[in-house]
């Protein structure tokens, strides 16, 4: 069940990233600068040239173990998508309603980037838009915390997140939990 699980989401990702960014230019610096920081920090990463997208892993504390990155690179930004290996049940409306009271919950607040589900199939995500309009290019310590932030949210929330889509808990007792 569970290679099935990172199969799903590993095709998932490889369907999401290649609709989100098809036929898209993308600009080559940003690209670069993203690509110096992954080497210099010894990352692991595929890179999409046709459509100047970004793919890896990250392994995070706690019961989740590993969230799945896609970075799609755009002509003046770029956004760093973390995507859990654990879907919320799109079948069932209590896991749909109690998941999204939490994501809305854990959102409240957050400074940089936000927590997504998609109500079709319950897939969750954690996403930073990094602008870089008008030719600028990110400073390693912006890739950094683009790529950081996501990781570490999922490391602060997946207890509750993973509570409410296995245990049936109670959304604000799972949140005041993940944040005290």
């Amino acid at each position: 069940m569970t290679m099935m699980l990172i199969a799903c989401s590993v095709m998932l990702l490889l369907m999401t990233a290649r609709s989100a960014c098809a036929d898209e230019n993308y600009s080559q610096d940003i690209a670069s600068e993203i690509r110096g920081f992954l080497l210099d920090d010894d990352w692991k990463f595929d890179f999409d040239d046709d459509r100047g997208i970004f793919r890896f892993g990250v392994n995070i504390d706690g019961k989740m173990k590993h969230v799945n990155y896609f970075v799609p690179v755009r002509d003046d930004s770029y956004t760093v998508y973390a995507i859990s290996p654990v879907s919320a049940d799109s079948d069932d409306p209590q896991v749909m309603n109690a998941i999204t009271e939490f994501i809305c919950r854990a959102n409240y607040g957050l400074r940089n980037g936000n927590f997504e589900i998609d109500m079709r199939d319950g897939e969750i995500r954690y996403k930073v838009f990094v602008d870089c309009d008008g030719g600028s290019i990110p400073t390693r310590d912006v890739i950094r915390g683009s790529i950081i932030i996501p990781a570490m949210m999922f490391e602060r929330y997946s207890p509750g997140l993973l509570d409410v889509i296995f245990k049936g808990s109670n959304a604000a007792e799972a949140i005041e939990q993940c944040e005290n």
